[in-house]
């Protein structure tokens, strides 16, 4: 038995927020935003696991946001928010955790203590809820929205949020018990099986992000408005020698040439380095791994890498994404471009989702045209505080 599951929804289309990608997968600062939630529940000690629940078609959404993060395998959701929580419970039943917390995908900054209060609510009581006060004057409308019919008392209004804390069991029993219904959100649901429900504080920056306007505020609150952003470019040619596999991306790939330099010449690797080196004007990677000193030859171009990501590292910056494209007639890149992205994105240490490696021709045109070498470019951009320009 698992003591605490927290389960992450993440079945909206973001239709009010009007972009393709639903907003749960959207980047915010360094991460997606339902990755900033995740990775919180994650590192709180009183969560034993995290799993989402998560619509069938963004599954390559899901998997490049999560790849390498160790969580439950996802659950796919429901027509509707109240069948994907169903869906979401009744998929641990095998698991059978004590408590479940669950928790809006759209809402990124649930924090530590946030987690904590509504976890020993369930100390006294089979439900609680984290929500805030309202202090503004609440009018009811009239069907047309143009005229006030009343004024509400607002002492007793509260904004419910989320993470919402229940007995595992009683949840489940609830949510089977109000299947097909139209319940607001998991707490209405323990309130329609009768369970009182406990209100602990909520947070004010435990915002959900439903429009254009939430995502500005949350850009500004992880204070990217302070943030520059640096480009910086590569480039790097390798001839083909003698051998039967290339090093392109940190990758073995099989090919009846391999190439040659002073190092282990992985030609993509090296532009990409020179592009992390150009962003911080910190010279070239000749530079800093000069080909005359023999202690390179051979060298693994990971270590160059991360030598320039140190260097990022140093000025407080933060690397947002890489874009590499490797330019040869052969060998085919396509069989290999995902396993060299997630090379990448491990060696610096950023989501996959940050990571792109295309493969182009010449049409048969020049050098690479002819099979003598391949070529790379690579363009990164980076993150640095004010302070670092």
């Amino acid at each position: 038995m698992t003591g605490c599951i927290a389960l992450i929804l993440s079945g909206g289309s973001g239709a009010r927020f009007g972009a393709q990608t639903p907003k749960q997968y959207l980047p915010l600062g360094d991460r997606v935003v339902i990755r900033h939630a995740v990775d919180t529940f994650l590192d709180h000690p009183g969560i034993d696991a995290v799993r989402i629940v998560r619509r069938p078609q963004d599954i390559t959404l899901y998997e490049d946001a999560f790849c390498g993060v160790s969580i439950l395998d996802p659950v796919d959701g429901g027509e509707t928010r109240q069948e994907s929580v169903l869906l979401g419970l009744e998929s641990l039943e095998d698991i059978a955790p004590t408590l479940v917390l669950i928790h809006d995908g759209a809402r990124p900054f649930p924090n530590a203590g946030l987690i904590t209060r509504t976890l020993e609510a369930l100390n006294s009581h089979q439900a609680a809820i984290p929500a805030l006060p309202v202090f503004d004057t609440i009018k009811q409308v009239a069907s047309d929205a143009k005229t006030v019919e009343k004024t509400l008392g607002r002492q007793k209004l509260w904004l419910a949020q989320t993470p919402q804390a229940f007995d595992y069991k009683t949840i489940l029993a609830a949510h089977r018990n109000a299947a097909g219904m139209e319940l607001n959100d998991d707490s209405m649901v323990a309130e329609h099986a009768g369970i009182p429900v406990a209100i602990v504080d909520g947070n004010e920056e435990n915002i959900k992000i439903t429009t254009q306007e939430n995502m500005q505020q949350a850009r500004k609150m992880l204070d990217l408005g302070s943030i520059l952003t640096r480009v910086g470019t590569g480039f790097d040619v390798h001839q083909f020698g003698p051998g039967d596999h290339t090093i392109l991306c940190g990758i073995k790939v099989p090919h009846d040439h391999g190439l040659e330099g002073h190092s282990d010449a992985d030609a993509p690797m090296h532009a990409l380095t020179d592009a992390l080196l150009g962003a911080i004007a910190a010279g070239d990677i000749g530079s800093h791994f000069p080909p005359s000193e023999e202690k390179w030859r051979g060298a693994a171009s990971s270590e160059f890498l991360r030598h320039a990501a140190a260097l990022v590292a140093d000025l407080n910056g933060k690397i947002q994404n890489v874009d590499v494209t490797i330019i040869c007639e052969r060998p085919k890149i396509g069989p290999y471009r995902d396993t060299m992205r997630q090379k990448l994105a491990e060696i610096l240490e950023i989501p996959i989702t940050a990571v792109s490696v295309k493969a182009t021709t010449t049409e048969q045109l020049g050098f690479t045209g002819r099979n003598e070498g391949l070529a790379a470019q690579a363009i990164v951009s980076i993150a640095l505080p004010a302070a670092a320009e």
